[in-house]
């Protein structure tokens, strides 16, 4: 983002220079240098999905009940050979990041949080081509590791 922000602020420079008219480089660059500010790395906002609240409601519509699911407790509830993506989807909201492995034919759907308030993870939900829940993985966040931590800037 911040490279095209350079790109579309040089050449709006080089437009306003031709035309005589600085005063317009001058708010281009002001311009530019404010959505640059927004263009911050992953840390400082984090939209990684660690969290996902749930609200459970009752028949009359009052909320009786609101909840974080992205941990252990609401993981291990998950039903193997019963739960479909949709369960998942219901339960969990959207994954963070899904993929497909053709040798396993399995569809995964993994989900960051962070566990005891200490620990990053991921949970993954491993499906069949009939959309089946077939295995479940919890794994350490390697987003959250410092030592593989440069591999990602």
């Amino acid at each position: 983002m911040l490279t095209r922000l350079t790109t579309a602020f040089a050449s709006t420079v080089a437009s306003a220079r031709r035309r005589g008219n600085l005063r317009r480089a001058a708010l281009a660059g002001l311009g530019a240098l404010l959505l640059a500010g927004c263009a911050q790395p992953w840390q400082q906002f984090q939209p990684m999905g660690e969290t996902t609240t749930a609200a459970d409601i009752d028949g009359s519509g009052k909320i009786v009940n609101v909840r974080q699911v992205l941990q252990p407790n609401e993981f291990y509830k998950a039903q193997i050979g019963t739960w479909t993506k949709s369960d998942v989807l219901v339960n969990f909201g959207r994954p963070v990041e899904t993929s497909y492995y053709p040798l396993m034919k399995r569809e995964v759907w993994t989900y960051r949080y962070l566990e005891d308030n200490v620990w990053y993870m991921m949970y993954s939900f491993y499906f069949d081509d009939q959309g089946l829940l077939r295995t479940t993985q919890k794994t350490p966040d390697p987003l959250h590791d410092p030592d593989r931590r440069s591999n990602f800037f």
